[in-house]
Order: C-alpha cells, then structure tokens, then sequence
C-alpha cells in the first residue's frame, strides 16, 4: 500500500510534482533498480548456461549504472537545497 501511494505522484498533472514527492520517486526507483540488479547476479550465479550469465551480468550492470544515475539526480537536490 506505501508503495502505492509513492506511485500517486506519477498520475499528478504537469506541474504539481514537489521536490519532495521527486525524492520519493527516486528513492523508489533506486530501491527498484537496486533490487533488480541483485536478482540478476543471483541469478547468473545459480544458471549453467554461460551465455545466459553473461546476459544476466549485463543487465545487472544496467542496473547499477541506472542506480548510480538516479543517486546523483538525488544528490543533485541536496545541493539545490
């Protein structure tokens, strides 16, 4: 149900999104992002099939690249603060 509620903000109209609910997007988003890269790694460690691991890993990466890109959009709040 909080999970929910974080997700109102994405059905606001244009305009109406405060700092702090695009905090909460974004925390959401990493925890998401984060999540999903750990899955994958779990994955791959659990697969035989060495390509599949390879794709896995990749998107694993994704992931952490995705995480780092939404902690500097939250680190760039703070600074605006």
């Amino acid at each position: 149900m909080e999970q929910e509620q974080k997700l109102d903000v994405l059905f606001m109209p244009a305009g109406e999104i405060v700092d702090d609910n695009m905090r909460e997007v974004l925390k959401l988003s990493v925890e998401r992002e984060e999540e999903m890269m750990r899955t994958y790694l779990i994955a791959a460690e659990r697969v035989e099939d060495e390509e599949l691991q390879e794709r896995l890993r990749n998107f694993a990466e994704g992931n952490a690249k995705r995480s780092r890109q939404l902690i500097d959009e939250l680190n760039r709040f703070e600074v605006l603060e």
